[in-house]
Formats: structure tokens, sequence, C-alpha cells
């Protein structure tokens, strides 16, 4: 089966024929990608919702970049609905450019949106669903505006993926509203580069591996055991595919979530939010890896919305992958599958419990 390359393809890290072969293993990988990016998620709330007085440290607030979602894209928007809740469109990006292209030996250049995923807050705000996007989805790409003025034509059977490197995150807010039919309330990205500092600041992480891991391409040499990673070789860690399992990307998401959880129970474990000078280290670095809509791009504003996110529980979060069939033309690609995709998304606009047919994709990546 031969895999179509594209420019978000050639990264050495993603797996040709992703949608078939190892790569069919797509509800589970889609499943465990939306958990690590909703713990990190959980890890910026925590430290927000703490952030009583983080307004005296101003400097804070310029590593907060904004996008301006509301003027890039205007009024081609759907209607917010009164009951429809709190909608966040969560996106993983992973930059290979400045400090990064060093940790990554330069072989790729450019910025990747790694995840994307649809949170949705009920009213209420006691419970919570992500709705994850394959990012090997096609979808038809509105007409866009870029960053510097100049317009993109609407575009049929583009890859989700390749939106963000070459429109910008306005235009995947765009293109997820206009394929949902949801209103996003907030966009948060979150990157990679500061993911390093922040397990730095927080002194380091502990994992156990079950076996020795050796990845050339991450440069990460782990014998099986316990290890006390920093930040470089934490970075490496949540990279590493080729050095462990079959190689392909399910072993790196797993590794990735287990990351993940390490790093929320060092948090709990250190009391960091008991110490002004660690939670400001701490808010330092997820600040400087955050990009938010202009509504939350300062200290204030995220610690408010974190506050207001304090009843839910993230043991109850549930994960959905968008349900999705493999693409009759290209097989290493999917399509949104209906019914059930637009049921998913009926659901969320009126704020209404997802029925457990549009729960179910027949794409099932190999698993039952």
């Amino acid at each position: 089966m031969s895999h179509v390359s594209t420019p978000q393809d050639t990264d050495d890290d993603t797996p040709s024929g992703r949608a078939g072969g190892r790569g069919r293993k797509r509800e589970r990988t889609g499943r465990r990608r939306v958990g690590r990016w909703i713990l990190l998620g959980l890890v910026v709330v925590l430290v927000a919702a703490a952030g009583t007085g983080y307004w005296l440290y101003r400097d804070l607030d310029g590593n907060i970049k904004g996008v301006d979602i509301d003027r890039a894209i205007g009024d081609d928007r759907p209607e917010k609905l009164p009951t429809s809740g709190q909608n966040i469109l969560i996106l993983g990006s992973d930059s290979r450019a400045g400090a990064n292209a060093a940790l990554d030996k330069a072989r790729v250049s450019g910025a990747r949106s790694d995840t994307a995923m649809v949170m949705h807050i009920p009213e209420g705000r006691t419970r919570a669903v992500a709705v994850s996007i394959p990012r090997d989805t096609l979808v038809t790409r509105p007409e866009c505006e870029k960053a510097d003025g100049s317009t993109v034509a609407s575009a049929k059977r583009v890859m989700f993926n390749s939106i963000y490197s070459q429109v910008g995150p306005a235009c995947v807010v765009k293109t997820v509203e206009q394929i949902s039919g949801v209103r996003m309330d907030h966009y948060v990205e979150i990157d990679f580069a500061g993911f390093k500092g922040l397990v730095d600041a927080i002194g380091g992480v502990t994992v156990t591996v079950d076996q020795d891991i050796h990845d050339s391409s991450s440069g990460l040499n782990l014998t099986a055991g316990t290890h006390r990673l920093d930040g470089t070789q934490a970075l490496q860690f949540v990279r590493t595919r080729h050095g462990i399992g079959d190689g392909s990307d399910l072993g790196r998401i797993g590794l990735q979530q287990q990351f993940m959880i390490a790093l929320l129970g060092e948090i709990k474990k250190q009391d960091l939010l008991g110490s002004p000078t660690k939670t400001y280290k701490i808010a330092d670095q997820l600040t400087t890896a955050l990009t938010t809509d202009s509504d939350l791009a300062s200290l204030t504003k995220l610690a408010k919305f974190g506050r207001s996110l304090n009843g839910v529980d993230p043991s109850s979060m549930e994960t959905i992958m968008l349900p999705v069939a493999y693409d009759k033309i290209d097989p290493n690609r999917v399509v949104a599958a209906e019914p059930q995709a637009s049921t998913l998304w009926k659901a969320l606009r009126n704020d209404t419990q997802i029925p457990e047919s549009a729960k179910k994709s027949p794409a099932t990546g190999g698993s039952s």
C-alpha cells in the first residue's frame, strides 16, 4: 500500500501508511493521544486555578501569545446557542524551530499540529467530554485569512493536519467550526518547547520502563527500570517511536500517556502549589508554552477560566474519537463517518447526551 507524502508526513517520526498496517490501530491511538493532551491541559488549568496573586508577576502575562480568532474569522461562524455550554479547541503543536530544532538535530523544520481535540464542557461544568479529530482526516478547508492578511482559497480533500502549518491556527478553528457546526468559545495551543522547561522547573519526572529503549531518531537511551528524566530526556521520551515495540506510533502514544500521568503525580507529590517560588517557575514555563485566543491571553483571564472548571472531575471525563471511515480513494486517509459524526456534533451543539451509536467508528484501526 503506497503512502502519499505531504509536507506534514515527511517527519521521520510519522509512520507511513498510518491508516493501514500498524497504523490501523487508529481508534485506540486516537483515544490515548487525546488523553495525554487532556492531562497536560489539566496541568495548565490546575496552575491557573491557583493563580490568585499571579497578576503581580506581570512579566508572565507577556509569555502568553494571543490569537484574535474573532477578527481572523469574522462573522462566518456558527451561532452560539444559549445552552451549548463551553467548547474549547485544544491543539498540541510540535514546533521544530529554535531550541526545539537543536533537540531534534534540525532534521525537521516548521511546526505541526500533532493533536487536536474539541473539549465540550456542558452547562454546570461538572463533567466534560473530549472529541479528538484524527490528523489524517480529509476535510474541506474553508476560505481563510492568513496572519499577513492574505486570503487562502477553500480546498476540498485537505488533510486536517496540514491546515495549521499552511494557513495558521485561526483557520484550524474555522475548519473545525465548519465541519461540526459547533461554535468554539476558546482556543488553547500547547507547544513542546515549553514542555521541556516545565519538566526542568519541577526538577525532573520519574518513569519506569519495562524494556530497554534505544532510539537513534529521538536520541533517547534508557535501560529497563526506573529513571529520573530531565527536560531534554522527557522531550525525547514523548517523541520516541522507533525504540519501542514494533516501531509504530502506538508505542510512542503509550509513552506519552505514561509520562503525563507521571508528571501530574510529580506535581501532586511535591505540593508545588503550596510553594509560591516553585509555582511561579511552573507558571513561567506553562505560559511560555501557551498560545490562546485573545479572550484568554492573560494570567488573570486564564486563572478565572481555570477556577470556573474546578468542578470538572478529570476521572469522569469522557474521550471520544470522531467517527471516521477509511477513504475510498486513498486508504491511508480517513473521512468523517455518517451519520455518526453529524449525530455527535449535534449533541455537542445542543448540549445533550451523546448517543452510543455516535461514538462508534467504522475505521477501528484493527481493534475490536
